[in-house]
């Protein structure tokens, strides 16, 4: 690869960061707000709130910017992820409670564990797709 090369790989990696934001967003913000003024509830009833969207943003933009600290960022943050998640994972389907919030939780955390997944497989199969400075 080129040295000011970007791979496509990690091209779609962003993008798929930036897109898992914007559904993170929906998911944990405009739908239950929505749905609980729709039905006359606090607007903040069904809300799940953290900051991972803008975090996930600030990764798509270090893959594409590839700022020095690019692949520490995305193994950490990639561990970090994936590691709340697994842990998330076994209390929730020890007990599992399907309602439409907690499904929509599961299954944001499914697409979230799936793209940490191939970022860190990245970094660690493949680090030559990282700029190097």
């Amino acid at each position: 690869m080129n040295k000011g090369a970007r791979s496509d790989w990690i091209v779609f990696l962003a993008h798929l960061m930036f897109v898992l934001a914007a559904w993170s967003v929906f998911i944990k913000y405009v739908f239950p707000v929505a749905f609980a003024l729709a039905n006359n509830a606090t607007w903040h009833t069904h809300v799940f709130w953290d900051l991972w969207p803008i975090a996930h943003v600030w990764l798509g933009w270090a893959l594409l910017a590839q700022p020095r600290y690019t692949r520490w960022l995305a193994a950490g943050m990639s561990v970090v992820e994936i590691a709340i998640i697994l842990t998330l994972f076994a209390g929730f389907l020890g007990d599992p409670d399907w309602t439409i919030w907690r499904t929509n939780w599961f299954i944001n955390k499914v697409f979230v564990l799936t793209a940490f997944a191939l970022i860190l497989a990245t970094v660690v199969c493949t680090p030559e797709r990282f700029r190097k400075r």
